[in-house]
Order: C-alpha cells, then sequence, then structure tokens
C-alpha cells in the first residue's frame, strides 16, 4: 500500500466540500493507494502528474518512486480544466 500525502491546499479543497462528496473521493483515494485501480490519467504536457476522477471532482497528484502519492489538489470539473 502506498502512504498519502496532502498540500495544504487539498486539506482545504476536502473541507470545503460536503461531506458525501468528500467521503467518496477519500473512498476512491485509499482504493487507488491499494490497488492502483481508479479511472487515472497523466495530464498532458507533464507525466509527473496524473489526475483521478472520481465523478464530478477530479484529484490531482503525483506518485514518486518511494510509494508516496502526495494529493495537490481538488476540484469539481467544471473548474479543473480552466
Amino acid at each position: 500500500m502506498k502512504r498519502i500525502a496532502w498540500t495544504e491546499q487539498a486539506r482545504a479543497d476536502v473541507r470545503a466540500m460536503d461531506r458525501a462528496a468528500a467521503m467518496r473521493i477519500l473512498r476512491a483515494l485509499h482504493r487507488f493507494a491499494e490497488t492502483g485501480a481508479g479511472d487515472v490519467k497523466a495530464l498532458q504536457g507533464d507525466m509527473e502528474e496524473l489526475r483521478l476522477r472520481v465523478g464530478d471532482y477530479r484529484l490531482f497528484f503525483a506518485c514518486s518512486s518511494d510509494g508516496v502519492v502526495e494529493v495537490r489538489r481538488i476540484r469539481h470539473r467544471r473548474e479543473f480544466y480552466r
């Protein structure tokens, strides 16, 4: 299992959303950390940064070689692609 690290901005993003959406995102993130399962794509132009899709939300994160998933941002899809 990979370890999950949060940036301050990502923590603020989770706190700002409703509880049901936050729990859905946390479950999907833990599932990805344990099994690698999920709708994950590399962002175009940067091979380090990845995107995990959870319903209408997008998690912006990076995986390091030592098994750490660093969650950088969590945005609604209408805000993420602007």
